[in-house]
């Protein structure tokens, strides 16, 4: 008897600059849930290979590099999700990931490869997951997970249960990004953080930040965005408490920032710049400058807006190629990566 012909997937995913906004917030029925709205980056991601082995138990699973188990655990429950579409039984196979994000940075580096994972699984099937079954696997694959899965819509997502708690707009105003690393750029070890507790004044606070946030997408404010950005970052210094923070949003009031934002899960931060402000150039190497000469890593600039708005979807599609491109706290399972962006 001939034994079935492997087959193969391919998946992609992109990162994140840190959050715009983290919190707790309220839902449709009026429950506390924790959420945040992520800060999108092209350019740096996690790719995965997946080959199926029909006829092999799905508990063989070889993994490459052999230290991620929650990637691991994605592509098992990806294939018990995938398996019974295609009428075929679950099988073994294996897995290779590749990717350049930074570990321990709040950068989404553990997501991204849950998710390209996800993606390669759903592409050896010949089936494409809705953005909801993404999240869902993900989370429970990570406990807690990043909207890289979505369509690059700014939107308010609770991390730990995987559901989108309100679509903002349609995109983020434009802003100019001058991205770096605080800390040195050492790992922030999430679980080591002490657990905040949020009262109704707490949540308050939030649902007025979301309220700005949503008038910012909607008006493309930008301005107003780095202000629910800034006072988010506030509010997550609390528990981070970055040595280098008030240098960070003192060198953005002296040269003009918006805000400041940063990752509530790690070490990654940014100024916010008008990219329509007079002598952008000069501004951003006046940004890069101080940083440096206050001990600040500059990492890199980058932009929100995409040449090309993104096309929603929430659909399934049972047969057909899975997303292959890119779109974008929990702890890394182990550092694999260099904890640092590429320097300017």
């Amino acid at each position: 008897m001939i034994a079935p012909a492997a087959r193969r997937g391919a998946g992609h995913a992109a990162c994140h600059h840190g959050e715009i906004l983290q919190g707790v917030f309220l839902d449709a029925a009026g429950r506390r849930c924790a959420g945040l709205v992520t800060l999108p980056m092209t350019g740096m991601g996690s790719r995965a290979e997946f080959t199926r082995l029909p006829g092999t138990p799905p508990e063989r699973l070889t993994v490459l590099p052999g230290d991620r188990t929650k990637a691991a655990r994605a592509a098992a429950l990806t294939v018990a999700e995938c398996a019974p579409r295609r009428r075929e039984p679950p099988c073994g196979g294996e897995l290779r990931i590749t990717g350049d994000i930074p570990v321990g940075l709040g950068m989404g580096s553990s997501t991204s490869d849950v998710i390209a994972v996800v993606r390669a699984v759903a592409d050896s099937y010949g089936v494409r997951l809705a953005p909801a079954t993404v999240a869902r696997l993900a989370v429970r694959a990570e406990l807690a997970s990043d909207p890289l899965m979505l369509d690059g819509r700014p939107a308010l997502f609770a991390q730990r249960e995987g559901r989108v708690l309100e679509v903002l707009g349609p995109r983020l105003p434009p802003l100019v990004v001058v991205g770096c690393a605080l800390g040195g750029g050492a790992p922030v070890d999430t679980l080591a953080l002490p657990v905040r507790t949020y009262d109704e004044a707490d949540v308050r606070a939030f649902e007025r930040l979301r309220s700005l946030l949503r008038r910012a997408v909607a008006t493309g404010d930008a301005a107003l965005l780095g202000h629910v950005a800034s006072a988010s970052a506030r509010r997550g210094q609390q528990l981070l408490c970055h040595p280098e923070f008030d240098t960070l949003t003192g060198i953005g009031r002296r040269l003009g920032a918006l805000g400041v934002q940063i990752a509530h899960s790690g070490a990654v931060a940014g100024l916010l710049l008008d990219p329509g402000a007079a002598g952008l150039r000069h501004r951003v190497r006046s940004c890069v400058r101080a940083l440096e000469s206050n001990g600040i890593a500059a990492t890199r600039v980058f932009t929100t807006f995409p040449p090309v708005p993104p096309v929603p979807t929430t659909k399934e599609f049972p047969s057909g190629p899975a997303h292959r491109g890119g779109h974008r706290p929990a702890r890394p399972d182990t550092p694999r990566r260099p904890a640092r962006l590429p320097a300017l």
